[in-house]
């Protein structure tokens, strides 16, 4: 018998008995539909949280920070204060009189930028904008997010830190208050920024529009370009005294985009041991992945419960299957049926069983999966933009089901490998 016709025979034989087949399909049914929604949860989840982790900063870089120093054992709680090192004249490690303990210094920064592994480094200094405007459409409270910002663009292009003239991104909740219209007419407008000097003088920026991002969970103001920010900030501190010192709330430190683990971990461990802090993306989101993976595998395991159960479907459909067909497997092998082939026909029944569960099961899924998923984000889920709780994606459907028919596979084995072990003559004399 040729491969095509043992296919060809292997699904009608599928067919002989409906209502036990239909059970088992049923059973692979519920087990694929269940995979390929959690599935399809675990891609939405995670390609939304990537989306957000972009809106934090990038992925090749370190937050540093000062470490703060114990000066006592005080538990969870605050340090105790100590004016060694929050007041002027007290000793060598004093601060200017209003400065942070915690903040990090340009000599700071140097020693940042000296550490092994780290290509750069650059100061963090807020900017404190006070409005934004465009035409005679009013002044509107204006936030401006940190550096390393890659906004999730609705229309536009990214900011260029190497231009000269100063750019910035705004959020599509900015448009309607503005008057800019869409976010496609937005691109290419001038903008006005006003922003108080350090003696509460209010100056005026303007910057061009070059994109309009979504909103997301971590960043719901402007983002600027290099430019815009050393302009902001020169206006910041206009009238400033001499005495007062420069500072930073934190800094940026990068690494090679290609950076193992382990040289990312000695780039923390070198910082930690020069008194600073450096975290990462992922780090700061460490526990928010950690529960989402929770989620979607324990539902995962409810799946593979599911499949199991199947499985056993399978074997028991087969065994009958057998059994009933005891004297035409030996009228197959007295034809001159090979063991193998006869291995190869049931082996084949149970593949096709899967393939129908797993195939009826996904496509349910994504039918069901993407109406619930469209409803959750016009209603429950509309104050998260950007977030489609459940995305299907071609490849874990097709491995779903690849994955259902080799577990299908392996359950046939037992009552194909009873098949081909018959001997006709004793098959056929079977009543």
């Amino acid at each position: 018998m040729k491969t095509a016709d043992l296919l060809a025979a292997a699904v009608a034989n599928t067919f002989r008995s409906k209502l036990r087949t239909t059970l088992t399909v049923i059973a692979i049914f519920i087990g694929a539909f269940t995979l390929t929604l959690t599935s399809a949860i675990g891609t939405g989840v995670s390609n939304y949280i990537s989306t957000q982790v972009a809106s934090i900063g990038a992925t090749d870089s370190l937050t540093v920070t000062k470490t703060a120093i114990a000066t006592s054992s005080t538990g969870s709680g605050p340090q105790k204060y100590d004016p060694n090192t929050s007041a002027p004249g007290s000793g060598g490690s004093a601060l200017p009189r209003g400065e942070n303990a915690a903040a990090l210094t340009p000599a700071d920064i140097t020693t940042i930028k000296n550490t092994a592994g780290v290509t750069a480094a650059s100061g963090n200094t807020g900017v404190n904008a006070s409005w934004i405007s465009y035409a005679d459409n009013g002044q509107w409270v204006l936030a401006v997010n940190g550096t390393g910002v890659k906004a999730d663009l609705a229309a536009g292009t990214q900011l260029d830190n190497a231009a000269s003239e100063s750019q910035l991104v705004l959020p599509t909740t900015y448009l309607g208050n503005l008057g800019l219209g869409s976010a496609r007419n937005a691109i290419g407008k001038t903008v006005t920024i006003g922003i108080k000097d350090y003696l509460g003088t209010m100056h005026q920026v303007t910057a061009t529009i070059v994109g309009i991002q979504n909103a997301t969970l971590f960043s719901s103001g402007a983002s600027v370009n290099d430019a815009l920010r050393t302009a902001l900030q020169s206006a910041q501190t206009t009238g400033r005294p001499a005495a007062v010192s420069t500072t930073f709330g934190s800094a940026t430190a990068t690494f090679a985009k290609d950076a193992t683990p382990r040289q990312i971990a000695a780039i923390k461990t070198d910082l930690k041991n020069a008194g600073f802090t450096g975290m990462t993306v992922a780090d700061r989101l460490g526990s928010l992945l950690t529960v989402v993976n929770g989620i979607v595998g324990v539902l995962d395991a409810f799946a593979v419960i599911a499949l199991i159960a199947a499985g056993f479907g399978i074997v028991n459909t087969l065994l009958m299957s057998v059994q009933e067909r005891t004297r035409e497997i030996g009228l197959m092998k007295a034809m001159g049926m090979g063991s193998g082939r006869v291995f190869a026909l049931f082996s084949l029944e149970a593949v096709f069983i899967g393939f129908l569960g797993s195939a009826i099961g996904a496509l349910a899924a994504i039918g069901v999966g993407t109406l619930i998923s469209n409803r959750l984000s016009a209603t429950l889920l509309s104050d998260l933009p950007g977030l489609h709780l459940l995305q299907f994606s071609v490849g874990s459907v097709t491995t779903i089901v690849l994955v259902v028919m080799a577990i299908s596979f392996l359950a046939g084995t037992l009552p194909a490998r009873r098949a081909s072990r018959q001997d006709p003559i004793e098959a056929l004399r079977y009543e």
